[in-house]
């Protein structure tokens, strides 16, 4: 299981700000974990360009994600 955090428009569309997820094994990549995520809350698709960060570190779609990580899943930021 890994811990995934939801900030910004994602909390507010998963209508939570953390859930537990099983990681299918060692090797899942960013890019697969954002499926299973999509897969599950589908209203996720509404947020273009979504960052992930691995245990506090930013994380590329290639990336590997595992079990017991902590994930942050973070909507893109304007700035001004």
């Amino acid at each position: 299981m890994a811990k995934v955090l939801f900030f910004g428009i994602t909390k507010d569309l998963t209508k939570t700000s953390t859930e537990n997820i099983e990681i299918p094994n060692d090797k899942t990549s960013v890019s697969e974990l954002k499926d299973i995520l999509l897969q599950q809350y589908p209203e996720l698709s509404k947020v273009p360009d979504l960052m992930i960060a691995i245990n506090t570190n930013y994380a590329k779609d290639d990336d590997v994600a595992r079990s017991g990580d902590e994930i942050a899943i973070i909507p893109p930021t304007n700035g001004g």
